[in-house]
């Protein structure tokens, strides 16, 4: 359904409502996070265990990301989507509270996984239906700042509750966020999102003729380039956090409920800001500089991780976390979106880009699991660490191709069906 003449001003009342979705639906992307391994840990779990289990609710996400994208694409009932994965999350903490058995907690992961990678292809088409390509770079920006705001609120009360309550207050909790979310989310307007401009498609006319095959997705290589790097720094990424949080509360430095918090809150603080500077450098000078800087911040996290076990890591250690994962909120979904644009595949793009840095993320808390347990935790860090350089080289090495898709200046070529090939023979 095309937005109306009025879709204007349904637009900006659901601005509100959308910010407000940003912000509860934090935990529904991230589930209970890092929360959950230090709840197994203290239920008897091992590493090598906690990080299988993730990886399965890590593949479950990865593999449906791509197909969400193009219902999303498709359907003009976005909001249902949003709604459904709420409701994923919601009975997924229930799970986890009932029984620590393995497959049911797989089972809660994969719920949670699919959710999360549901919800963002259609939150960041409702937005670009709501805002249209013009202003998406900053609506996303606003967007990214209060899911931040979202997640160290979340983990901030986390703690508070963990701490005076135990773990499990954590899991209601994001039950909680999950009522939020559908709230929020049935408050936007339906006639504010015209549905062509939220799948790429232009706005008006006939949009069969203006939707490309999924071949675009595969013929566009500043796409498929900025898919391969995401896989790189995410197959160190994963891991990261969760598995620093294990460190610290295994060599008995922290308590596991504030600790695993405060990791959250020093890294959502830092994001917040990280994801409107990115906007700002996204309007001046593009998206290319803006992901170098995110992909260089993961070696030197890795380093210091290795190095600093203790409550007091938590500091150097998450800011560097707020950095890369700040920047890359906002220039990964704006990215894509300029690539794609005139496509009609925009929402599906996302999805599989997302797809492809979820297999690495899928198998780094397997890969650093099992390397903390067979040889440390520093060891694991280092590793992690170590994968981002290969995302550093792929970046720079391709910077030829990928500057002109990256720029946000009028003189750049339009990047989506054509465009995207232009961008492609570029190089």
């Amino acid at each position: 359904m095309t937005a109306a003449a009025g879709g204007e001003t349904g637009a900006g009342r659901g601005l509100g409502a959308l910010r407000a979705l940003n912000f509860f639906m934090a935990d529904i992307q991230a589930g209970v996070g890092p929360f959950l391994g230090v709840y197994l840990l203290a239920h008897g779990w091992e590493s090598g265990l906690i990080g299988t289990v993730m990886t399965i609710g890590g593949v479950a996400g990865m593999l449906v990301t791509a197909p969400a994208g193009a219902l999303i694409d498709a359907t003009s009932r976005k909001r249902a989507y949003v709604v459904g994965s709420a409701a994923c999350t919601v009975v997924a903490s229930a799970l986890v509270l009932m029984s620590q058995q393995f497959w049911l907690v797989a089972a809660s992961l994969v719920a949670t996984a699919i959710a999360g990678s549901a919800i963002v292809p259609a939150v960041a088409g409702i937005t670009l239906g709501m805002v249209r390509q013009k202003g998406f770079n900053r609506q996303n920006g606003q967007n990214q700042a209060f899911n931040h705001a979202g997640n160290m609120v979340g983990a901030g009360l986390s703690g508070l509750l963990g701490w005076a309550f135990g773990l499990p207050a954590v899991f209601c909790l994001a039950a909680v966020f999950g009522v939020l979310t559908v709230t929020s989310a049935l408050m936007i307007p339906a006639e504010a999102i015209d549905d062509d401009a939220a799948r790429g498609a232009g706005e008006g006319g006939d949009r069969a003729h203006r939707v490309s095959g999924l071949s675009v997705l595969v013929e566009c290589r500043p796409l498929l380039v900025l898919a391969a790097a995401l896989a790189c720094f995410h197959l160190g990424n994963g891991a990261m956090l969760p598995l620093y949080g294990l460190a610290v509360v295994a060599a008995g430095r922290g308590d596991p409920a504030s600790f695993t918090a405060m990791t959250i809150v020093v890294a959502q603080a830092v994001m917040i800001v990280a994801s409107l500077v990115a906007m700002r450098m996204a309007e001046r000078r593009g998206y290319w500089l803006v992901l170098l800087i995110s992909f260089l911040a993961l070696p030197v996290r890795g380093l210091i991780a290795a190095n600093l076990i203790d409550w007091r890591g938590v500091y150097p250690v998450q800011v560097l976390d707020g950095v890369g994962a700040g920047l890359q909120s906002v220039a990964v979904p704006g990215l894509v979106a300029r690539i794609l644009n005139g496509t009609g595949r925009v929402n599906v793009g996302q999805g599989t880009v997302m797809m492809v840095q979820g297999l690495g993320a899928s198998l780094s808390p397997a890969i650093g699991g099992w390397i903390a347990q067979a040889r440390g935790y520093p060891a694991a860090f280092l590793v992690l660490g170590g994968f981002a350089l290969a995302a550093v080289a792929l970046w720079i090495g391709f910077g030829a191709l990928l500057r002109p898709a990256c720029r946000q200046d009028a003189s750049a070529p339009a990047a989506g069906e054509g465009g995207a090939r232009t961008a492609a023979g570029s190089a």
